[in-house]
């Protein structure tokens, strides 16, 4: 297992580990990391890890074990691996994660001003985009960008909170995702609160914590798929 300290503290840019494996396929497992790892729709970290030495190992990205408790961090192309109980320095690409960060917490604010069922979503940078069974309901372009970008400039502050299964199945209103449920098997589910009441929903990606920390945003393209869904995109305009 590999303690995620990017579920405690976002912000956190580097840390100090230890390499507890390599795995079948040349991923590097550590005994603890500041790289969020692929999920949710949002993109696993990339980074680099550097010896004591100094000599650096680039990743490309991070994803979880089939066991979904261990983290791998995936070398770049002809990027040695570090061997086994050598300790190492994470070094996080900040610059693309915090975008990312900025990009989730918008997604969020988007399924608030449009509150439909979710049906799918990604995150990237610059441009994010959730899919919502809208049945025929048609969307006002300029009354959607501007809901939006008045909730992120409120100022709002993202906090997390944790609540047991049983909880959430007693609440089931709670997640909005119809394609992607919460995982479960910790006993517990963590929850991100935009605000009081602007929104709360089971999440386990990386957030800022202001609203004003998203700047200002515009739509992008928004497209039929299928009889009753709609995709709509958003970016980031910095």
């Amino acid at each position: 297992m590999t303690t995620p300290l990017f579920r405690d503290d976002a912000y956190l840019r580097s840390c100090e580990a230890e390499v507890t494996g390599i795995n079948s396929r040349g991923g590097i497992v550590l005994d603890r990391t500041v790289f969020y790892a692929t999920g949710g729709g949002q993109p696993g970290d990339s980074g680099v890890l550097e010896l004591d030495d100094g000599r650096k190992t680039e990743i490309a990205t991070t994803v979880y074990d089939d066991d979904r408790t261990t983290i791998v961090h995936v070398p770049a192309a002809d990027q040695p691996a570090p061997e086994a109980g050598t300790r190492v320095t994470i070094h996080l690409d900040w610059a693309r994660r915090y975008r990312l960060m900025r990009m989730h917490t918008a997604l969020h604010l988007l399924s608030v001003a449009l509150p439909f069922p979710v049906t799918g979503g990604q995150i990237g940078d610059p441009e994010g985009r959730l899919d919502f069974d809208m049945g025929d309901e048609t969307i006002d372009k300029d009354s959607l960008v501007e809901s939006l970008n008045q909730l992120a400039s409120g100022d709002h502050e993202i906090t997390t909170e944790w609540i047991t299964d049983a909880e959430l199945d007693a609440n089931p209103g709670l997640v909005k995702t119809m394609s992607v449920q919460p995982p479960r098997g910790s006993g517990r589910v963590r929850l991100v609160r935009i605000g009081g009441d602007i929104d709360l929903q089971p999440c386990g990606g990386t957030h800022v914590t202001r609203t004003s920390e998203i700047g200002a945003l515009a739509l992008g393209k928004i497209e039929k798929k299928g009889k009753q869904n709609r995709r709509v995109r958003i970016r980031l305009t910095d």
